[in-house]
This record gives structure tokens, C-alpha cells and sequence, in this order.
């Protein structure tokens, strides 16, 4: 996929996102468009916004979403789900960590103390048993 900025993108997709996309072009050519509205006609880049706009209406959506706010909705549960924030600005064609850090930084507030709680390396360090602790 080619970025706005021109330069080609890889979106690592998970499973259910494979799925989609296969059933989305089963029996399709590769040079074959993606997305055909329901009378066959191509999908242009401003398309989506009608029915976006009366997806929103009919669900009470409010502040209305659009394609890009879905893309921040995806960003956002990633980071909450612990996803390796490096992970998560490759994924969204970032080269390095400052948008996702300055965006969604604030949904895993302890993503460094819970990551290095399950991955530092251990030491087999034990208390003794004539150990009692200051503070419960």
C-alpha cells in the first residue's frame, strides 16, 4: 500500500482482518478494485462519507466517526491492549514512536512498569523467611 507520503506501506493484518479481505475479493482478478458499491461501480475517496454520515445518524453516534476516527479507534485499543507502542506507529506508517506517544501515550500509562514486570530477566532472588516487610 502506498502512503500519503508516497513512500510504500506494510499493515500487518491480524486474522479476522485476512478473513475480511479474502471474502471481500473472492472470485476477483488482482488488478481487480477492492471495494464496488452494491450497483458494481468503483469507490472513490470521498464516497464513503454519505454513508458514513448516515451510519453515524442511525446508530446516534455523536460526535459523528469517520475512517480516519477508526483508524484512531484501532490505535487506541492496541496501546490499551499493551501492544508495544513501536508496534503500533509501524503499523500506522510511522517511522518512529513521538505521534503514537504523543496521541495514545496517555492510555497505557503503565506500559513501561507492566512490561518490565513480565519481561526483565530473574534472578531466582527469594525472601527470607525471617523477612517482614515495613509496608503491607
Amino acid at each position: 500500500m502506498e502512503s500519503k507520503s508516497g513512500r510504500p506501506r506494510h499493515i500487518v493484518l491480524t486474522d479476522d482482518g485476512v478473513t475480511f479481505f479474502q471474502l471481500l475479493t473472492a472470485g476477483r482478478v488482482g488488478i481487480e478494485p477492492m471495494f464496488l458499491k452494491v450497483d458494481g461501480s468503483v469507490w472513490l475517496a470521498d464516497h464513503q462519507a454519505d454513508p458514513m454520515a448516515a451510519a453515524n445518524e442511525h446508530a446516534k453516534i455523536s460526535p459523528a466517526i469517520n475512517f480516519h476516527g477508526l483508524r484512531h479507534t484501532w490505535a487506541s485499543h492496541a496501546v490499551m491492549n499493551a501492544m508495544p507502542l513501536m508496534v503500533v506507529a509501524r503499523n500506522l506508517g510511522h517511522t518512529t514512536t513521538r505521534m503514537v506517544e504523543k496521541h495514545y501515550g496517555h492510555l497505557a500509562p503503565s506500559f513501561v512498569a507492566d512490561t518490565i514486570r513480565a519481561t526483565a530477566p530473574r534472578y531466582g532472588v527469594k525472601a527470607a523467611g525471617n523477612v517482614n516487610k515495613l509496608r503491607p
